[in-house]
């Protein structure tokens, strides 16, 4: 089982690989409002976390994730279930 903080230290990394570290992520940061992902960069950070992760993360939840930390309590949901 996988705690909660070192989903978002390794969400933290993921997010940082994408940007290049041009913005500071942090809990409260939105995905794709502050981030400015596009949707091929929102797919490879979520094949990231499904493969370091081991899990599967329904496309259903996408709505609800709008911020580093939507997205690690979603994850943290997920490896709990699995």
């Amino acid at each position: 089982m996988v705690d909660y903080q070192s989903i978002l230290a390794q969400l933290y990394e993921a997010l940082a690989s994408v940007t290049k570290g041009r913005v500071a992520v942090n809990e409260d940061t939105e995905l794709v409002g502050h981030l400015d992902l596009d949707s091929l960069q929102i797919m490879d950070v979520l094949m990231f976390i499904e493969d370091r992760f081991d899990i599967s993360i329904p496309v259903s939840i996408l709505p609800d994730v709008k911020t580093v930390r939507d997205l690690a309590l979603q994850v943290e949901n997920l490896t709990h279930c699995e």
